[in-house]
């Protein structure tokens, strides 16, 4: 009875802590090990359950142990403290994992496969430049601001505007403008190289093409749905995808009193943004549009003001694109 039969690893950069029990619960393998070893001492194993927190590197240590027959599950770190008996280190971790993986009713993280962890690299490089963008515009706003010209917000004002001010300004001042506006222009071209290659994996992916069919799901957030959550066969109902995007209230109920406070913003916020800006795009133009969802958000947007209204629409589009996603595998 000294096999191990649960392992929980904690991950880290260079130093690997493993606890391991039996059948009966007894520790029989409690160790560190370097990141050259690991994958040595855990393919020597028997088949068993691994639990590891959903951390960096954490999906392709998966595949490779999965690959040596063991049954892998990650865990959020937050779901996975409660366990720790003592004080926080590598060893005590270890075997918080190992206790919280063996749980029933623990939640897990579906483990990625190679082909989404790659489509979520364009996402999270396109979404980069996105940010940088933004970030350029707003320095150059700023500079400007100090002699005296003040730029509306819209991206597309500042780069219109910018020329012509640029007699105006300083002869050094306008040659950084004009740096940061070619650096801009750079970083557009990028982010619409990333989109034209998005938008090519979704012509290829029946998944992402069922997703999209639903009114405020694009490419770009067919594509992530589908890289994020594969088929979403892990989630049981739309409601269970939806509370794990955290797009659900925030629970305060005690004495029989249900109250229910703001989202709880839990899960990947990027998919839960980009499921936001579609729903912006639904109220946008749902006054032009006579479908059950726009008429139900326009009611709603009466009822709970514009950004109550936002998130009840995202939330109701993620459970439909779970249940086109479910139902897509079904049939397959």
């Amino acid at each position: 009875m000294n096999l191990v039969s649960t392992l929980g690893i904690d991950l880290a950069k260079s130093s690997f802590s493993l606890h391991g029990v039996n059948a009966n619960g007894e520790v029989v393998l409690r160790r560190s090990l370097s990141r050259a070893k690991l994958s040595e001492i855990v393919a020597q194993l028997p088949p068993c359950l691994i639990g590891m927190e959903a951390c960096s590197g954490a999906h392709e240590w998966a595949r490779r142990f999965s690959a040596c027959g063991h049954t892998v599950k990650l865990m959020a770190a937050k779901f996975v403290a409660p366990y720790r008996k003592s004080g926080k280190n590598d060893g005590n971790d270890a075997e918080a994992i190992c206790e919280a993986v063996a749980r029933p009713n623990m939640r897990f993280v579906p483990v990625k496969s190679l082909e989404q962890q790659s489509d979520l690299t364009l996402h999270r490089v396109r979404q980069g430049f996105v940010e940088e963008r933004t970030s350029t515009l707003n320095r150059l706003r700023g500079l400007l601001t100090e002699f005296g010209h003040v730029l509306p917000l819209r991206s597309i004002e500042v780069r219109r505007q910018v020329p012509q001010l640029l007699g105006k300004l300083p002869a050094r001042v306008a040659a950084c403008a004009q740096d940061l506006l070619a650096h801009a222009a750079r970083l557009e071209a990028k982010i619409l190289e990333y989109e034209h290659e998005i938008r090519a994996h979704v012509r290829s992916n029946a998944l992402a093409q069922r997703a999209q069919t639903r009114m405020g799901i694009g490419p770009v957030t067919a594509s992530a749905l589908v890289a994020t959550v594969g088929n979403g066969r892990d989630f049981h109902n739309g409601r269970q995808f939806a509370a794990w995007l955290g797009l659900v209230p925030r629970q305060y109920s005690t004495g029989g009193k249900t109250r229910l406070g703001h989202i709880t913003k839990r899960g990947d916020p990027y998919l839960r943004t980009l499921l936001v800006m579609g729903a912006r795009s639904v109220l946008q133009r749902a006054a032009r549009e006579t479908d059950p969802l726009s008429r139900w958000a326009l009611a709603l947007q009466q009822r709970r003001g514009y950004h109550r209204a936002c998130v009840a629409v995202a939330a109701k589009n993620a459970r439909v694109a779970w249940a086109l996603l479910a139902k897509e595998a079904a049939a397959a």
